[in-house]
This record gives C-alpha cells, sequence and structure tokens, in this order.
C-alpha cells in the first residue's frame, strides 16, 4: 500500500478514470468555453461548457437523437455522419448564443485521426467557431458524408443475408445504406437553413 508523509490521495474521479485535472486546469486557464465531446454507444453528446467558480455552466448542447426527431435523420446516430451532424447543430447553437472561440477538451479519449469526436469538431469548425486545431486531424470530406458506408453497403449488396444483418437499423427506416451521402447532404442542409431562417427572424 502506497503510504508515507508525502504521499497525496488522488482525487476521486482521477481514481475513477474520469477527469484529467492537469489538462483540465490548462483548458480553464485558457479562460474560453470548453467544446466537450463525450459518446455512448448509441448517441453522441456535444457540449459547449464555461467553468465558473460555481460548476461548469452549459452555453449551448445537441444531443445526436435530436437528428431523427428533429431533422429526419435516417442514419446512425453513433457514427461519423451522425457525429459531424451533431457537431454542426451544437456549433450554430453555440453562436447564437454568442461563442465565437472554444478550446476542444476530448476527456480521457486518446485521439484518433479521422475518429469521431474530430468529426464533430468538423462540424463545429464549418458552423463558423473558431477552435485551434490540427487540420491533419480531422475526417476527410467522403468519410464525413458517409461514403465508406455506401461502399461497404454496395459491396455486400452480393449478399443479402449479410447485407440485411448488417443494416438491419437502416432498412428498418425504409432506407437503404447506399443513399447516404444524398440523405447526408440533405440533413446538413435542413439545420443550416433552420438557423439562417432564425437569423432572418431577429
Amino acid at each position: 500500500m502506497v503510504g508515507g508523509p508525502r504521499y497525496r490521495v488522488p482525487f476521486r474521479r482521477r481514481k475513477q478514470g474520469k477527469t484529467d485535472y492537469q489538462a483540465r486546469r490548462a483548458l480553464v486557464l485558457s479562460k474560453l468555453p470548453r467544446l466537450v465531446v463525450r459518446y455512448t454507444l448509441r448517441n453522441i453528446i456535444v457540449q459547449v461548457v464555461k467553468a465558473k467558480a460555481t460548476g461548469d455552466e452549459v452555453i449551448a448542447h445537441a444531443n445526436s437523437s435530436e437528428l431523427a426527431k428533429t431533422y429526419g435523420w435516417k442514419g446512425d446516430c453513433g457514427n461519423v455522419p451522425g457525429a459531424y451532424l451533431t457537431g454542426i447543430l451544437c456549433g450554430y447553437r453555440a453562436i447564437a448564443e454568442g461563442v465565437k472561440e472554444t478550446v476542444f477538451d476530448v476527456g480521457l479519449q486518446s485521439p484518433t485521426k479521422g475518429a469521431k469526436i474530430f468529426a464533430v469538431l468538423k462540424g463545429v469548425l464549418d458552423a463558423g467557431l473558431t477552435i485551434p486545431h490540427n487540420k491533419e486531424i480531422l475526417p476527410d470530406e467522403a468519410r464525413i458524408k458517409g461514403q465508406h458506408i455506401v461502399d461497404y453497403a454496395k459491396q455486400l449488396a452480393s449478399n443479402p443475408e449479410t447485407y440485411q444483418k448488417r443494416f438491419s437499423k437502416y432498412l428498418s427506416r425504409d432506407f437503404k445504406p447506399e443513399q447516404l451521402t444524398e440523405h447526408f447532404s440533405l440533413t446538413k442542409e435542413k439545420i443550416v437553413s433552420s438557423f439562417k431562417k432564425e437569423e432572418k427572424k431577429k
């Protein structure tokens, strides 16, 4: 057992593997709101958060489950295209609240080039927020639109049993995965146009 006069008990959330306090301190000292991305097995949660002495204040929030409910998204809510659309939705909401610049908070996730969290980042950037980043980590346009999913669906088309099994969720929504790139563009346009309408009203 670790002990001794100089031993310090780690903070509870550090012991639980939930918070890297050294990284969080650096983000808070930037005095900019944090773009926080977390995800479950099915959904992606994006928040723009400002640190305050009384606790974090959420300025803007978006959950990928909103894509289907509000914008008619028929694709998966937890993949790269869904992540991008959730990011652009949260980005527009943050701008509507007066946010212009944020810092990216990946938490304890291991940053991997082209990962879902960076698809979210790309969406937020396209909405108009300024975030320090390396462009090389962002997914390419084809992947963001789901071209890799379309190619995989076409590859499995010759094997109906496997095709049905892998894309059962898409098919249950009366949607063919081969149409994903076009559907992505339509859904993105719905999100963008909805905020443009709000701006005109103001």
